[in-house]
């Protein structure tokens, strides 16, 4: 317990400082993020029967983040997007010289990595830009409230717990729990406004129910895949807590969603 609480102060420290420091840090952090993401779901992946480009998907995975944000950021024209439809090809093309039972199955792991682990954080890094110049304050309340939904619900669940939620896929979870981390990330979100500005009050609120509904679902959805592939954590990377995609799971659902409904209002 001890070294899960060390290592998440300095997580948490690390991915504040990352949001703080500008967009050039922010893009450079958060695409070593995305490639880190889908290097771990490739390696959960893995097994004698499914080969996917583990290397070439996590280069695409860092490729295509950092020339999204460097677009995001004004500093490259968005046509160069463009670019990516290629490593999409290329894919395909490696698949034809790769010796391997299924390659097929390879291609499409491959694609779901770069669907599932890292297009969530092109979305994520937009909230940043949602309004034109670079604002941190957005991710960062994003992030708290990810955090605060998390806490509510591990405090709450602990407290309270007593029907289960998603048992066949989660079965520490509860509707208490489930709860007690949206009414808490409701409760953060009618403050932040009053210290961080950039959203009105209701759209704060709209974003912590949105960030503690489907950043619940997401993590419901993590720990189905790897319910599904047999494994405890999708890595050891961070000690008490497992990889990068046990932490950021709640972000996979939630980002998309923030940025679509900031992007509509």
């Amino acid at each position: 317990m001890k070294i899960r609480a060390i290592t998440g102060f300095f997580f948490i420290a690390v991915l504040i400082a990352a949001v703080l420091l500008g967009p050039y840090v922010f893009i450079a952090f958060f695409s070593l993020i995305a490639t880190l993401c889908a290097f771990e779901f490739y390696k959960m992946v893995t097994t004698e029967q499914t080969r996917p480009l583990r290397w070439f998907g996590s280069f695409a995975a860092f490729f295509i983040s950092g020339l999204a944000g460097c677009s995001l950021w004004g500093h490259i024209p968005v046509g160069n997007l463009l670019w990516i439809i290629p490593f999409v090809f290329t894919i395909y093309l490696i698949a034809l010289f790769r010796k391997t039972p299924h390659p097929i199955q390879d291609i499409a792991y491959t694609l779901t990595g770069l669907i599932y682990a890292t297009l969530p954080f092109l979305f994520f890094m937009a909230l940043a830009f949602v309004e034109g110049s670079y604002n941190k304050y957005i991710p960062l309340g994003f992030l708290i409230l990810l955090w605060t939904n998390d806490t509510g619900a591990y405090l709450a669940g602990r407290s309270f717990g007593r029907t289960k939620l998603f048992e066949r896929i989660s079965p520490n979870k509860t509707w208490e729990g489930f709860i007690g981390g949206v009414v808490l990330a409701v409760v953060v979100a009618l403050n932040l406004e009053q210290y961080f500005g950039a959203l009105q009050k209701w759209e704060w609120v709209t974003v912590a129910l949105i960030v503690g509904v489907f950043g619940t679902a997401g993590d419901l959805v993590e720990s189905m895949l790897k319910r599904n592939l047999g494994v405890k954590d999708s890595g050891t990377i961070l000690p008490g807590h497992g990889g990068f995609l046990d932490r950021f799971d709640g972000l996979l659902m939630a980002a998309p969603l923030v940025y679509l409904f900031l992007k509509l209002m």
